[in-house]
């Protein structure tokens, strides 16, 4: 049976250890957190006034990465637009509404920065994670005025709505040391991340903070003569997620293993 422990943990960081289970799994989770967890992102701008210096364009694209709170309340009020019945309306010409979308208003006309706090949504639990992204810069006489529509996606569609920036895994490293053979106290040296470290008492390296260890093999080629080995544990993976604070790690690493048993259930049933 799978085992997890959890080893650091915090609103945009998690790192965990899965226990019996092979790098197919573990890659499967990667995939799906990375490209198939809905998150909610801004992906229509309509721009009705903007004097600063920046293209439409690029303005556009700009709100589109400003994460948006994204959490299992938010997920849970919004319609993912493709099945919104809005979408059947030969009236709707937008091609979203209010059960699908979350609108924001951007005016201002004053000298300065531009930041995502000055998106006011009309939803006031869903609004930027943050209030100190610059968008842009205005100057004098310069005005900026638009509308932006925000939906539910998925990172497969666009990067924006990836709810990780970082979302890796690593088998479990194992390190031994064989006695028969000399061992060179360059090996410590080697070490890029201080895996490796000498022993007060006996004056020989010994192995420290092993899960910090990328399987480099720098100490191998050190010490030359085969006197350390480095490999991994089989079923054994540590895993890292990192969020944009659009959603908690917690938040992405459940709803992937939803996604991941809706596959499985598919695949049993065809």
């Amino acid at each position: 049976m799978m085992e997890i422990e959890v080893k650091e943990k915090n609103e945009d960081e998690m790192i965990f250890i899965l226990s019996d289970v092979d790098v197919a799994f573990a890659n499967a989770i990667r995939r799906i957190s990375m490209m198939e967890v809905p998150k909610i992102a801004i992906e229509y701008v309509n721009i009705i006034k903007n004097d600063s210096v920046m293209f439409n364009e690029v303005l556009a694209h700009r709100l589109g990465l400003i994460p948006i709170i994204s959490n299992f309340e938010a997920i849970e009020s919004l319609i993912p637009n493709e099945d919104c019945d809005c979408k059947d309306d030969v009236d709707n010409t937008e091609g979203y509404c209010s059960k699908c979308s979350v609108s924001f208003t951007l005016t201002k006309n004053t000298p300065g920065v531009v930041y995502s706090k000055d998106l006011h949504s009309n939803d006031p639990e869903i609004k930027p994670v943050y209030d100190t992204i610059p968008i842009l810069k205005l100057k004098e006489n310069q005005e900026i005025e638009l509308e932006a529509v925000a939906i539910v996606g998925k990172g497969k569609d666009h990067a924006k709505w990836m709810p990780t920036t970082l979302c890796t895994y690593k088998q479990y490293p194992v390190i031994t040391f064989n006695n028969e053979k000399e061992l060179s106290n360059d090996v410590v040296e080697a070490c890029p991340n201080n895996i490796l470290n000498l022993s007060k008492k006996t004056k020989k390296p010994k192995v420290q903070n092993i899960e910090d260890c990328t399987l480099c093999k720098a100490c191998v080629r050190a010490s030359g003569n085969d006197a350390v080995d480095v490999d991994y544990e089989e079923n054994k993976i540590i895993f890292k997620i990192e969020t944009d604070g659009s959603m908690t790690p917690k938040e992405v690493l459940l709803s992937a293993c939803d996604v991941l048993n809706s596959k499985a259930d598919k695949f049993i049933e065809f």
